[in-house]
Formats: C-alpha cells, sequence, structure tokens
C-alpha cells in the first residue's frame, strides 16, 4: 500500500485567515484529506504526526527572534514549503510597521515595552529560507490552494493565474469603477485571486492578492493623481495588506518622498 505523503500547516504572525480557508474548504477538503496524511495542523486538530513533511503550509510573516528562528526548524523539516497568504508572502498588514520607528509604536502602547521582544521589521518567509511557492491573498483562495497543494502532490508546476484583477472585470462584464465613476482602483497592478469582489460591488480594488506579473505602478499612480487623489492618500493606497511587496513598497516610498519635495 502507498504511503500517503505528510502535509504540515504551520502559523507566524498572522490573524488565521487563510488557514482557516483551507478549513473552508468542507467537501473539497475530504478529497485531499483522502490522499494525504494532515500530519500537523494545530487549527484542525491536537494530533499531531512527527516530521519530516512532505509538503508544509506555511502562514504568517516573521515579527520576533523566535519566529525568525523556528522558520528554519520548519524548513529543514519540510521536503515542499509553500506560503500561503499576504502575511507570509509580503509581510502582511503588520509590515506597515517597517515605514516607521517600531520603538516608537511600543513605546505607545504598552505600559512595560521591556517584555516586548520583537523585530524591527515584519518580513516575508522567504527573506528567512528558501521558499518553493508563494500563494498570494489576504485571505488566499481556497481552490488556488487546492491547486496548489495537488500539483506538488502529483510533481506538477502549480498553475495559478498571475494578470491582473481588471481581466477578471471583463471576463465578468463589471463596469470598469475607475473609468466610469472616477473611483481610484489599484486592480491594474492587481494579481487576479478574488473574482474581482469589490468592483463587483462599485468599489475600488484594496490590492489583497498583492502585485500581477509586472505591474506598472508609477502610470497608476499617475491615474490617481489625475483623478484629483492626494500623493498621501496615494501612499495609503498602496500600502495595505501587501504594503512591503516589492513594486508596491518601491512606488509607495517614491510617491513619499515626492510629497516631501513639494511641502
Amino acid at each position: 500500500m502507498k504511503k500517503k505523503p505528510k502535509l504540515a500547516v504551520w502559523k507566524f504572525a498572522s490573524c488565521d485567515g487563510c488557514q482557516l480557508s483551507l478549513l473552508d474548504c468542507e467537501d473539497e477538503l475530504l478529497a485531499v484529506v483522502g490522499e494525504i496524511n494532515v500530519a500537523n495542523f494545530p487549527e484542525a486538530s491536537r494530533a499531531v504526526v512527527k516530521g519530516p513533511y512532505d509538503v508544509s503550509l506555511v502562514e504568517g510573516s516573521i515579527t520576533t527572534p523566535h519566529d525568525a528562528e523556528r522558520i528554519h526548524e520548519v524548513r529543514r523539516a519540510s521536503k515542499f514549503l509553500i506560503t500561503i497568504g499576504a502575511c507570509a508572502t509580503a509581510g502582511g498588514i503588520q509590515a506597515l510597521r517597517n515605514f516607521k520607528d517600531v520603538k516608537e509604536f511600543v513605546s505607545i502602547v504598552y505600559a512595560k515595552p521591556s517584555y516586548i521582544d520583537t523585530l524591527n521589521k515584519s518580513t516575508p518567509i522567504s527573506d528567512h529560507v528558501p521558499v518553493d511557492f508563494e500563494l498570494r491573498g489576504c485571505p488566499i483562495n481556497k481552490y488556488q490552494l487546492l491547486e496548489v497543494i495537488s500539483a506538488f502532490l502529483n510533481g506538477r508546476k502549480p498553475n495559478t493565474p498571475t494578470h491582473s484583477v481588471c481581466t477578471e472585470c471583463k471576463r465578468r462584464e463589471i463596469v470598469c469603477v475607475m473609468v466610469a465613476h472616477r473611483t481610484p482602483c489599484l486592480g491594474p497592478i492587481t494579481q487576479v485571486g478574488c473574482g474581482a469582489i469589490c468592483p463587483a460591488y462599485h468599489r475600488g480594488c484594496y490590492g489583497c492578492f498583492g502585485p500581477k506579473e509586472t505591474p506598472n505602478t508609477s502610470s497608476l499612480s499617475d491615474r490617481w493623481a489625475a483623478l484629483g487623489v492626494a500623493t498621501r492618500d496615494i501612499v495609503r493606497g498602496l500600502r495595505t495588506f501587501n504594503a512591503y511587496a516589492d513594486t508596491f513598497r518601491k512606488e509607495s516610498e517614491t510617491c513619499e518622498s515626492e510629497e516631501k519635495v513639494s511641502r
């Protein structure tokens, strides 16, 4: 009898939303469980099977010295390591700390800052260990997750889209909110995965799935400016769930520096 591959799910600094996406697979999850041994998944079960593991799913960013050490232990115990969600792939919403002084935040929020042991930056898993695949989203798309798990279990490359949310809007015949209503939207530079849910409700895209393949961020900033959006608000628009994703970060820093010069 063929031995089932072992799957582990790990949590670092995050909200658990991406792990819940896996549990939300429901009927599909039963089929997955039939093919693999869910060996380590604290969100779903207290039962733990010791590693090494064939596939590890890692949610969350690295924000403490302890986690910076622990991720190396996870990497050593994993044949394939897949990061899931904006926190694991781009530092998450907590990466907003990367643009400011963390010590100042700590001194304001905590009565005894000396008890807080944290890093100055929130960083993606790939900044610390080699990653075999990154699955974007805040939270991830459960069907994309099933595709990625299936791909690694069957020895093939995952087939997940890297084009923009605009493509999804066209497929769903959603009127462009930026053209028709002059609503600022990150859709042109954001990777598809949500089904264009925000534009479907006449709202601009918030960039939950991070940068698409080869995004033209400077052009989008110019377009937002033409709509009358202030430079500081363009910076805020780029600094949400994927604020520290490379292209979003660089464009927001460029806009921020231009605002300082114009003052």
